[in-house]
């Protein structure tokens, strides 16, 4: 019995550590030019990133710049502050990386396969690939910020 309760308690402890793993991508991070915040947050039990910020030399003629690359000719209009970009990740505690989520490029309006991992606690590595196939991709680096 009393192992039953240890291998219990070490079960529960476990899972608290991978949370928080789990747990350390959220927050808000610079883009890799450092022109926008994206906001990270747990959202339905999985891992979303909305823009939260951009520098002000984005904007034309004092108006927050447009989604004008998208392919759907509807959605060119709505404004990139407040647009999710990051969609459906979730943890991987195995290899500790957060994978099975899409990032959506505004330059090119075109939405790829994704995973990231964290370099450091200020650092975040995302891999945008298409046809599921890793190798074909590009990797942005992240900045936390406040």
């Amino acid at each position: 019995m009393k192992k039953i309760a240890i291998f219990c308690f070490l079960s529960i402890y476990s899972l608290a550590a991978m949370a928080q793993n789990a747990d350390k991508i959220s927050g808000i991070w610079w883009n890799e030019e450092k022109t926008t915040k994206i906001e990270v947050k747990l959202v339905d039990g999985k891992y979303n990133g909305t823009i939260i910020y951009m520098i002000p030399e984005k904007y034309e003629n004092g108006q927050e710049p447009k989604d004008d690359n998208n392919p759907d000719t509807a959605l060119q209009s709505r404004s990139l502050i407040g647009l999710t970009i990051l969609e459906g990740f979730v943890y991987n505690a195995k290899k500790d990386e957060w994978k099975d989520g899409t990032i959506y490029d505004p330059a090119s309006g075109k939405t790829y396969d994704c995973f990231a991992r964290l370099e450091n606690d200020d650092l975040l590595k995302l891999r945008g690939f298409v046809a599921g196939m890793r190798m074909l991709g590009k990797t942005s680096e992240w900045y936390r910020t406040e």
